[in-house]
């Protein structure tokens, strides 16, 4: 059986990366893409590398036939998709690529993205899409909510540390480096390339970033206590990856033995050799996430050091991967692509 997918978004970056891993997926077909302001184009226009494909052309969302699609992906900005989703038919099937329904409670929500939720029982209703620990809660879910990016990097990382008990909750430092297309397709004069080449700039700082929000929520519901990490994104020259160093305090053997026992049998998240460190272009292209972790000169600080592509590990791949749970097909479906490199 072939399922019908609608990309709401296809326009974006995040939107074209859904349409190159769904291309070769043996049990979804692209029946629907919309992008309001090049409604009309054909995906090819707008993207080139997509040229190749028999797809259908942009449209607005009032122009698709959603009783005719089995699942939607949301590709949207923050805040238009809870007004969109809200709107959509109540049976069918949604992975949310945007940040509007990670929160689970409305007011850590206004906290974080400046203004009251429009869809507070959609809210509710969401399940956080990180796979390998909601997996049996997206496969019945109806709304995923796609993780952030750096989210999902940090916690690969930290998550079964704190499960475990392995770490000090109060010390730790979580410093990631990131790929321009995070901040989107649309144009920003801070995202020029004279802007931005041979450059690398912290930024969100000081505990602003809006990810923060999800590691408030996830670490402290499993830690059973407040836990307050210390997080500086930084943007460096180049397209796409995440590389995030985290700094924490617990014996690293210890500390590899639990991410090396909690991933072993996780198709797309591999643990390096202790003291072996992954590197960004490792892991580009693909759904992979390559974690590394060393000791330090003092005893008892650890270096776990995450990587994964933001665009389809830390966006698209996921989606992908959990509505292949939500469908009923396997997870690794239309996802095993290798890196490319260099």
């Amino acid at each position: 059986m072939t399922h019908s997918a609608a990309i709401l978004g296809a326009s974006g970056y995040t939107g074209a990366e859904l349409v190159r891993l769904i291309a070769t997926h043996p049990g979804i077909e692209i029946a629907a893409l919309s992008g309001d302001r090049k409604a009309g184009m054909a995906m090819g226009e707008v993207f080139p590398h997509l040229g190749h494909l028999e797809l259908p052309k942009l449209c607005t969302i009032d122009e698709i036939d959603f009783s005719a699609i089995d699942i939607a992906f949301c590709a949207l900005p923050h805040a238009m998709s809870q007004a969109v989703i809200a709107d959509l038919p109540k049976d069918l099937k949604i992975v949310d690529l945007s940040a509007d329904f990670r929160l689970r409670n409305d007011g850590e929500y206004e906290k974080w993205y400046g203004k009251p939720h429009a869809a507070k029982e959609l809210q509710a209703e969401a399940v956080y899409g990180l796979t390998e620990f909601y997996r049996e809660e997206i496969r019945a879910a109806r709304l995923v909510a796609g993780t952030g990016c750096n989210a999902a990097t940090v916690q690969f990382a930290l998550r079964p540390l704190i499960e475990k008990g392995l770490i000090d909750l109060d010390d730790i430092v979580c410093d990631l480096k990131n790929g321009v297309s995070g901040a989107g397709r649309s144009l920003k004069e801070n995202m020029l390339f004279a802007e931005r080449s041979e450059d690398v700039l912290a930024y969100s700082a000081g505990g602003t970033h809006r990810h923060l929000g999800e590691f408030d929520q996830e670490f402290s519901q499993i830690a059973g206590r407040d836990v307050r990490i210390l997080f500086t994104p930084h943007l460096v020259p180049v397209n796409r990856g995440i590389l995030a160093s985290c700094y924490v305090k617990g014996d690293p053997q210890a500390v590899h033995e639990a991410l090396r026992s909690r991933y072993a049998n996780e198709p797309f998240l591999r643990v390096l050799p202790f003291g072996k460190l992954p590197g960004m272009s490792h892991v580009q292209g693909s759904n992979f996430c390559h974690l590394g972790v060393a000791g330090d000169r003092v005893s008892g600080r650890t270096l776990v050091v995450s990587t994964l592509d933001n665009l389809c590990k830390g966006s698209s791949g996921q989606a992908l991967q959990n509505a292949n749970l939500m469908l009923g097909l396997p997870e690794t479906e239309g996802l095993m692509l290798a890196p490319v490199f260099p």
